[in-house]
């Protein structure tokens, strides 16, 4: 049998990883697609995320941050085998402790499961590699893992980005990311 892998790259999460696990590590992220997929033939790397905000009126910051992820994006973009999905963000309010903006990505979680689902009912997968954290991507896994898809999660063991227990449970293999796994796809 020829065994084919998609993987599935929640861009939000892993930002969070590498900024407070890895010190904002700059990684390869064809070598993340790389190992997750363990010499599995990878059929594509899907990255979710958002990009940052920018209001009607930017800041220079506003500005710059916003230039440098659509520059991101568009190398991710360039990279074999890469798809990358942009959601929205969503303004949720001031905060009462800090004051700052509270933002909220939108659609990042359902399009990672539509895309999950529709390449495991399609029968173009038997392995899904998965980064993410989130709870909400449980009954898509669940629809893959019946359609006969291996589900592999990776996830970071830091007690502030541990994923959601029941994803732990429900994926076939995990994995967790270790600074050995950094300092080998580091750029």
């Amino acid at each position: 049998m020829n065994y084919r892998i998609a993987c599935f790259i929640d861009g939000g999460y892993l930002d969070k990883v590498l900024a407070i696990q890895f010190q904002k590590a700059k990684i390869d992220y064809l070598k993340l697609s790389t190992w997750m997929a363990n010499g599995i033939d990878i059929l594509r790397t899907y990255y979710y995320n958002c990009l940052p905000y920018q209001s009607p009126t930017p800041t220079e910051e506003e500005r710059k941050l916003f230039s440098n992820a659509s520059e991101f994006h568009e190398a991710l973009k360039r990279l074999q085998r890469y798809e990358v999905r942009q959601g929205k963000l969503a303004f949720r309010g001031i905060s009462r402790e800090t004051g700052e903006k509270i933002f909220e990505q939108k659609q990042v979680d359902v399009m990672l499961a539509v895309d999950l689902v529709r390449l495991s009912t399609k029968g173009q997968i038997t392995h899904a590699a998965i980064f993410a954290s989130d709870s909400d991507y449980l009954p898509a896994i669940q629809t893959a893992k019946d359609e006969g898809v291996f589900i592999h999660l990776f996830y970071s063991p830091h007690r502030e980005l541990l994923p959601h227990r029941e994803l732990l449970a429900i994926c076939d293999e995990k994995t967790p990311i270790t600074l050995s796994v950094i300092n080998s796809i580091r750029r």
